[in-house]
């Protein structure tokens, strides 16, 4: 039986992460994919000439000596062709045909907003000093691998709470939390820290990348290859084999045994537990609480494929709202809402090759087909993406002028296509719902009952880029002893 110090479950940004750090430090790892590409949500593909991506639109924080520049510096992820957005401008939220710009760094940021909210200045001050000091503080977790006493009052506070405690004025509250469309707003559950984090790194700069999500996953394969690793597409764990307490070996393709001193899953922890028959170490009850977790809702997303020199590329996001109490209107699917990004042209033109129209879908409106697979879910199905993707067009259609005269093919993807190619679980986009009434129990430990097996990703603990990169260094960390970034 082939035997590897490490393996990891999936090829997502918390996996190949781990796979990267431990191999760097010398652990033979071993990553295994069950698809024929690795990077999960990270992944790109081609459709004609024109490349596309699974989830990745933009990340923030990239800027020298911020958070996830710090992060991405050590895997070697800052030499890819990062594109910055517009500082007077990287999203622009529009409520209700209202636009409000969010600018690039905090003082900015308080600055232009208070243009449009001027008695509100001084609040606006106060709001983005306090993302600073979430931003500052982060690295706090990865020195001392646990929360201090001023994150851990944020992971139990609410996010809305805290919104009403800043400012009176509702709209103020709506605009703030405008570019949230990046993870579930509920009022009775966000926790504080999820929101700030989030929000302080975009706030801090933003960038796209010229060319796919895929660039991000092949330097860290290339990397874990380089450092002696291994990362295996088209193989599937179907079981994992627990003897004394410990995983001793991960079934493949339902065949193939290779045996692990560790087991690192970069998977939705129910998937993982289902991969265990019986266990001496994991009881029903951890089962239990583990698959009545709430997950996030999922997305359509509609790829707009566009004529040449059609459309002039925007270097900004736009976060459109039918209706203003975003936070109650979107929980209750009562507000039409989108994310529209263009992509970077790569051909030094001026024009976007694509616009991609990502919009909230729940699991429910999807529920009739969970048991099809993807290109075999009929008539039906095709004709509700169909539907969906003309919705979409006739929103953004509102918003960019004479776009629906310049459209040349039309992709779609829904918590479906998410769940069968990445494997979230009910193609939820930000996994695991942290909520501060819970926050003990809804943010995991990187820790499983079973002593050498450990978790990684968007689940444990926070989602988006900067999470799960701080997760990864966190996993990694109780099987070396030290968080590695620092050492």
């Amino acid at each position: 039986m082939t035997k590897f110090d490490i393996i990891v479950i999936g090829s997502g940004l918390g996996g190949l992460q781990c796979a990267c750090i431990l191999s760097k430090q010398g652990f033979n790892v071993c990553v295994l994919e069950k698809n024929s590409h690795s990077g999960g949500c990270l992944q790109s593909f081609k459709r004609g000439n024109t490349e596309l991506d699974t989830g990745f639109h933009y990340a923030g924080g990239l800027d020298e000596g911020q958070p996830l520049y710090r992060l991405f510096d050590y895997f070697g992820l800052m030499d890819l062709p990062w594109h910055r957005l517009d500082s007077e401008g990287f999203d622009e939220i529009i409520i209700n045909s209202r636009s409000f710009m969010f600018a690039s760094g905090y003082e900015n940021f308080a600055e232009s907003l208070s243009q449009k909210f001027p008695k509100e200045k001084e609040r606006l001050n106060q709001y983005v000093s306090f993302l600073k000091k979430v931003s500052d503080s982060i690295f706090d977790i990865l020195n001392n691998r646990q929360p201090d006493k001023f994150l851990t009052a944020l992971f139990s506070s609410s996010a809305y709470d805290f919104l009403k405690s800043i400012t009176n004025d509702p709209l103020l509250i709506d605009v703030l939390s405008g570019a949230s469309l990046k993870m579930e707003l509920n009022p009775a559950s966000l926790p504080l820290y999820t929101f700030a984090q989030i929000n302080s790194s975009f706030i801090q700069s933003a960038y796209r990348l010229k060319g796919g999500g895929s660039l991000i996953a092949d330097t860290l394969v290339n990397q874990i290859k380089t450092n002696g690793g291994s990362v295996l597409t088209n193989s599937n764990v179907t079981k994992l084999v627990e003897k004394d307490r410990k995983i001793i070996a991960v079934e493949i393709n339902g065949t193939y045994r290779i045996a692990a001193d560790y087991v690192i899953s970069d998977i939705h922890p129910a998937n993982l537990l289902a991969l265990i028959d019986e266990s001496n170490c994991i009881r029903n009850i951890y089962r239990e609480r583990i698959n009545n977790l709430h997950n996030s809702f999922g997305m359509f997303t509609a790829h707009f494929v566009l004529k040449k020199n059609s459309i002039p590329y925007l270097n900004r996001n736009l976060f459109i709202y039918d209706k203003c109490n975003l936070w109650n209107s979107i929980k209750n699917q009562e507000n039409k809402c989108a994310l529209i990004s263009f992509k970077v042209p790569e051909d030094g033109s001026s024009f976007t090759p694509n616009i991609d129209v990502i919009t909230p879908l729940h699991w429910k409106e999807v529920a009739l087909w969970e048991n099809t697979q993807t290109g075999r879910r009929g008539k039906d199905y095709l004709s509700f993406k169909k539907q969906k993707a003309a919705d979409s067009l006739e929103f953004v259609s509102n918003h960019i002028s004479n776009i629906k005269n310049c459209v040349e093919a039309v992709y779609t993807s829904t918590p479906l296509t998410y769940r069968d190619y990445t494997g979230t679980f009910h193609g939820s986009a930000y996994g695991i719902c942290k909520d501060y009434n819970r926050w003990i129990t809804t943010m995991l430990s990187p820790r499983t009952p079973v002593a050498n097996l450990f978790l990684t990703g968007q689940n444990p603990n926070l989602h988006g880029m900067l999470g799960v990169s701080i997760t990864s260094f966190l996993t990694c960390a109780e099987i070396t002893g030290n968080p590695a970034f620092y050492g």
